[in-house]
């Protein structure tokens, strides 16, 4: 696998329902901002039918294609339906799946995301793109801060 660089992105899909949504796009401004992360983001809202079969086919095919998939806990109760179509896809791929809480709301996730969910995290740069880099490559991403001292 190796580790995150520019030549080797981790593959990325971000539940969708087919149409582009606030969180959809905020993932992507978080992973944009995080210093040092590449991604490629396997996950296509604009992709047009009518179909269920089609909707359920292509989304199979983004999700088999990535590494890992984020599920934002909002979508889940606006599209609850699709959401867990791609829950049990990204099961039956044995993809990681990464659940991101409500934006901005101190809410309990929903019990099936939990369940499904190897990892629950709140919207925050750092936390997505350790989470990511964990649950897809299995990095670990103990970071340490930097305190500086100074000494009279």
């Amino acid at each position: 696998m190796g580790s995150v660089s520019q030549q080797n992105p981790v593959r990325v899909f971000v539940s969708h329902a087919f149409e582009p949504s606030d969180d959809y796009h905020r993932v992507f401004e978080y992973l944009e901002s995080s210093h040092n992360f590449y991604y490629r983001n396997c996950s296509n809202p604009e992709f047009a039918t009518s179909s269920r079969e089609a909707m359920k086919d292509e989304l199979r095919k983004q999700i088999n294609l990535a590494e890992v998939v984020i599920v934002p806990a909002a979508l889940y109760q606006r599209h609850r339906e699709l959401i867990d179509f791609q829950l049990n896809c990204a099961k039956g791929f044995e993809k990681p799946v990464i659940v991101l809480e409500k934006f901005g709301v101190k809410e309990k996730v929903p019990v099936q995301l939990e369940a499904l969910g190897d990892e629950i995290i709140e919207w925050n740069e750092r936390s997505i793109a350790d989470a990511i880099r964990r649950q897809a490559r299995h990095e670990d991403t103990a970071r340490w801060d930097t305190i500086e001292f100074k000494l009279d």
